[in-house]
């Protein structure tokens, strides 16, 4: 007996909740390829001090590198990141989910610099 249910909707659905078009989601992948030190976060104070930690380990270790704040969903989503503050060098999610140390980050960049 079909009382009590209801005929589910399918809806498409994606890691952005339906609010990306293949022109974004393009975007976004093509953007990962970029070289760079990036921090993904919508903004919030968890996000700022990793990137001034990830500057201040920059500066320390004397790399030039400008850092990237990405705060839209669907790029954030492309590295398949679901916890914020993440941290990419050169393409790769190296951190997430927590607010690195100065000198967390700098062992990490120089970790993944050399072996690059």
């Amino acid at each position: 007996m079909g009382l009590f249910s209801k005929k589910k909707e399918e809806t498409k659905s994606c890691c952005c909740g339906g609010k990306c078009t293949p022109e974004t989601m393009a975007q976004a992948e093509e953007s990962k390829s970029d070289a760079g030190v990036k921090v993904l976060g919508s903004g919030c104070a968890k996000c700022n001090a990793l990137e001034d930690a990830v500057r201040t380990a920059l500066t320390e270790l004397g790399m030039d590198t400008a850092v990237e704040h990405v705060t839209d969903f669907a790029q954030i989503a492309s590295y398949g990141v679901m916890t914020t503050p993440a941290l990419v060098v050169d393409g790769k999610v190296v951190s997430y989910g927590k607010v690195l140390k100065k000198d967390e980050a700098k062992t990490i960049i120089q970790k993944v610099r050399a072996n690059n």
